[in-house]
Parts: structure tokens; sequence; C-alpha cells
């Protein structure tokens, strides 16, 4: 694993914005940092697929052991949602994608946590660096199968979902939630799939018809980039969640077990000492000295606290109060003052590429950098 530099494209904001990568910078920063790539060798991607792949396989063991053991309280997870996440577990509905978060190093591969129900930084990863290596190396390669996969799954899912197919967005600022929207909308037309666009707030209720669009006819599949834990707690939500089987949500609710960061702990309890976990306890840091404390439900590395011989490092936030999961510090490469961090995609259950997200600072927010990646063949 190496970190090189490399002059920009001079038409590099053009170009990726024309992929759908409006968002292309924060502030007067790139977002999108093509000054560098990350070059992987051949065995390092087996090993970051490998990694992914039994990542996947121990949350499926911890979701079942969270089931069966009735530990929602410790996840703080409503007393409501739980029948609906029972229900939905054990009927299997369709669950698209994930994103797990990782340390790497070229050695050791760590969780850091699983974006299980809303990732973002989707459209960068599937298709903006895939045409960035196009442009520039076009010989080389890139472990990224992300788009393919998902237009073979919602091609799967063709005969299951009632039509059409919503897609729901927040109506939020930068542009970032309506563009991964959009191109997941984009992978179901392209298999077949007819589908439409909303914001979660122009999605209404009636109880003759239940959920209903814009024109009262009703929606019985919904793909929503919104997270369960808000809707929850949401009069809307609460619909969701009492009348749970008249639609097909996707993600599935069951996704707030994987996407809780005690999780973390739970595996750890389940799997200690397994090479891809790190120490995580949920009321007290590891007997290690060095640790981040995170909120159970927070975002964009909101609310962290990091602890090390260093010193302290906190973000702010609006999160906290629903708990904390306190975890081992992860070995995050330092690369001239870069801090990487690998987004590992899993789609249809199956590691499918990743994308890297970088910082100068050692936690990882939402005005970190996309860095493209590629690795050499063998």
């Amino acid at each position: 694993m190496e970190r090189l530099t490399i002059e920009p494209r001079p038409n590099w904001a053009t170009e990726v914005q024309s992929q759908g990568l409006v968002y292309c910078y924060t502030g007067d920063q790139p977002y999108w940092d093509e000054s560098a790539y990350y070059r992987f060798s051949a065995d390092e991607v087996d090993r970051l697929e490998a990694a992914t792949a039994e990542l996947q396989r121990i949350c499926l063991e911890a979701g079942q052991h969270i089931i069966d053991r009735n530990r929602f309280t410790e996840l703080a997870i409503p007393v409501d949602a739980v029948s609906a996440i029972r229900q939905s577990w054990d009927a299997e509905p369709p669950a698209i994608y994930g994103r797990f978060d990782l340390a790497y190093d070229g050695r050791d591969i760590k969780l850091l946590e699983y974006n299980a129900d809303t990732p973002t930084a989707l459209l960068e990863a599937s298709v903006v660096q895939w045409y960035w290596l196009q442009a520039r190396f076009p010989h080389a390669d890139q472990f990224n199968s992300i788009h393919e996969r998902l237009v073979a799954k919602w091609r799967e899912l063709k005969g299951y979902l009632a039509g059409p197919l919503y897609f729901a967005h927040a109506d939020q600022g930068s542009g970032e939630d309506l563009m991964t929207v959009t191109y997941m909308r984009d992978t179901a037309n392209e298999a077949g799939l007819v589908t439409a666009l909303l914001r979660m707030d122009e999605i209404g209720w009636n109880d003759a018809s239940g959920f209903v669009d814009l024109s009262e006819r009703p929606m019985q599949s919904i793909f929503k980039l919104y997270p369960w834990e808000w809707m929850v707690h949401e009069q809307f939500g609460s619909h969701a969640v009492a009348d749970y089987g008249i639609v097909a949500w996707i993600e599935p609710i069951w996704k707030m077990l994987w996407s809780n960061k005690g999780l973390l702990a739970i595996l750890w309890e389940l799997f200690p000492n397994h090479p891809n976990l790190l120490p995580a306890r949920l009321h007290e840091p590891p007997d290690q000295g060095a640790y981040v404390r995170k909120p159970l439900l927070s975002r964009e590395g909101a609310n962290i606290t990091l602890v090390s011989p260093k010193g302290t490092t906190t973000t702010t936030g609006d999160y906290g109060e629903e708990g904390f999961v306190y975890q081992g510090l992860a070995p995050i490469p330092d690369f001239a003052g870069n801090h990487p961090v690998i987004g590992s995609w899993v789609i249809d259950g199956e590691a499918a590429g990743i994308g890297i997200r970088e910082s100068t600072l050692p936690v990882t927010t939402n005005t970190s950098r996309f860095v493209p990646h590629l690795f050499l063949p063998r």
C-alpha cells in the first residue's frame, strides 16, 4: 500500500461534476482529491476482500445473537421497534448495500465501524474513481465491481418488488444525498425496474392506503437514504414500524442492529482477539491505554473522543445521549500527515470494492477527502 502524488487533470472538476459528483468541493477545498492516489498490490486487494467477507459473516452471527439474547436495550433501540426488527430479520427481505470502514496499514485490517443502513461516498467509489482510472491509468486495475453488482441485484429483485420502486432522500444542502439516491435509482433503471424519485417529506400516509406519494398512489417499495434510528422516533416512522410488512423498505429495519456502533462491542464479546477486530466495550474503555469513545448512533465522525499518549482529540456534534462504545485505537497509517480510512463496500452480502477517505486529522469526518486507488494486476 502506497500513497503516490500526481498532477490532477486540468479539467478534473468539470469531469467529476459531469459524472454526478456535484459536491466535489468542501468550501474552497477539494473533496474529490486526485492530487494523490493509493496503489495496492493484488495480494493486498485479496486480503481486503477476504477480510470484508469475514466481517460480513461474523456480523450475521452477531445480529442473530442480539435477537436471540434480546440485547436491544443495550443498543438504545426503542422497544417499539423490536417486533419489526425481529420480523424483518426472520423474513430476510432485500438488503442491498453497506460499507465497512477499515483501518489498514498494509499489514493488519481492523474494523472501525459498519455503515450498514445509509452509507454514502458511493458514487465516487463506484463511478467517479473508475473514470479517473480509465483516464489516467487505463492499464491498471481497481478493486471495484460496485456498479455491476448493484445492477445485478436490482435485476434479481425485479419480480419481487411491487412497482414503482420509490427512491427517497432527505432535503440536504450539499447535494450528496440527492446524488447518491439518483445514482442508486440509475442502477435500478438500468436493471429494468420502474422507479420514481421524491423527498422523504413528500411521503404521505393515510389509514386506508398506507404510505402514499404526492399523487396519493400507494407506495409498496421504497429505497430510503434516511436512517432508521431517526425514523423510529418520528411520527412518520411510527407507521413504518407498526405496519412494517406493508412496504418493502430498503434498507430493512433490521439494519439498525449493524448501523449501531454497539455492534463493535458485541462482536468483540463473541469473537475476542479476532484478527479483524479491535477491543471494544459498551461501558468502559478497553484495558489498553489508547482508545476511541464513539456515540452509539453518531454519524460522520461526530462527538468522537480519541485518547492516546499524544493527547485527547474531540469532535463536536449532537450525539451521545444514547450512550457510547469504547474501542481500542486503530493503527491508521500516516502518509505525510494524511490518514486514510478504507470504505469496503458490501453489495448483496459480498465484497464489491473500496473507496478511500483521508484526513489530516486522526478522525474521519464529513469533510474528509476522497482519494482514488488502483492496483497492479499480477
